[in-house]
């Protein structure tokens, strides 16, 4: 019988704890367990201290989650909660994401200062954005819009928008609810018009491979349909070599017994992009989502890669 608590790892952004918050409340109400047999551990990555740079410039996605995951190896912790977007498609050695959340509302927010639309942005209007994804995609929808790198906690981006630094800001739906700011958005994009980045919206959990009473554990809350659909976006990312470095969407979305995939890959200037559909069995979730990944990239042809570098 477990006596000590197991120790949960997180970034310590407001969202980061507010994750790690819902994952432990998830696990006592499954397992009957008090507050304090889960000790919530908060250590700071790459990714939190270097805030005066794009991502794609540092290394993109495991800048979020390497510190945990070398305490993930080494014992310290037994497990970690992470945005399922900020995880790399290869975990280190020993390591696997053994649950998921239920995925939360996947659209991007718009928070307008001089106008509450994208379409209704005054011309060659300043957005700020950290993602080339949203880059890309406000750039396909309006080329005139000057898109600038905008990082740092939510609240800091909130600041600075309503200091004048932009006009707009593009944030995840799913990360202003869990920080208790749904009214804060003025346009949620619609996923068919504006796809999500794989994996938006998703709590997911790493713990390491073999451990059985950890695994045993985290069952017990994990959401059978988010873990088919987000693995099967992943391993569209995975068939691209995806990281921060490159803009790509796609959304998974599981029905009964089967899965439907919408993907897309851009140039970061929005000025060109391919898209593909699939559809199949959720038990092929991920040979999915990697055959859709090889077919948009033989669509693309290699050159399109090359302005990626």
């Amino acid at each position: 019988m477990q006596t000590k608590p197991f120790r949960i790892g997180t970034r310590g952004s407001p969202l980061a704890l507010a994750q790690a918050s819902e994952t432990r409340a998830r696990l006592m109400v499954a397992h009957g367990l008090p507050e304090d047999m889960f000790e919530i551990v908060v250590l700071s990555t790459k990714g939190d201290r270097i805030t005066d740079r794009a991502l794609s410039e540092i290394g993109g996605k495991g800048l979020f989650t390497e510190e945990l995951e070398d305490q993930l190896l080494s014992g310290d912790l037994d497990f970690a909660v992470h945005s399922s977007k900020d995880m790399p498609t290869k975990l280190p050695e020993g390591l696997f994401l053994s649950a998921f959340l239920p995925r939360e509302d996947v659209r991007d927010a718009v928070v307008g200062r001089t106008a509450p639309t994208l379409k209704e942005l005054p011309h060659g209007a300043t957005v700020g954005s950290s993602s080339l994804r949203r880059q890309a995609l406000i750039r396909r929808i309006r080329p005139d819009i000057n898109v600038i790198t905008f990082r740092g906690l939510v609240d800091t981006r909130l600041r600075k928008l309503a200091d004048g630094e932009v006009d707009a800001t593009l944030l995840a739906f799913a990360g202003l609810k869990r920080l208790g700011k749904p009214d804060v958005p003025t346009e949620l994009l619609d996923p068919s018009d504006f796809p999500p980045a794989p994996a938006q919206g998703a709590i997911c959990i790493e713990s390491r491979i073999g451990d059985t009473r950890v695994s045993e554990l985290l069952e017990a809350i994990n959401h059978h349909d988010t873990f088919d659909a987000v693995s099967c976006e992943r391993a569209f990312l995975g068939a691209l070599d995806g990281s921060c470095r490159t803009p790509i969407a796609g959304h998974a979305t599981v029905d009964g017994d089967a899965i439907r995939f919408a993907g897309m890959i851009l140039t970061p200037d929005g000025s060109r992009w391919h898209d593909v559909e699939i559809e199949g069995s959720r038990t092929a979730a991920a040979v999915l989502g990697a055959t859709a990944g090889g077919t948009v990239r033989s669509k693309a042809g290699s050159d399109f890669f090359d302005s990626w570098n």
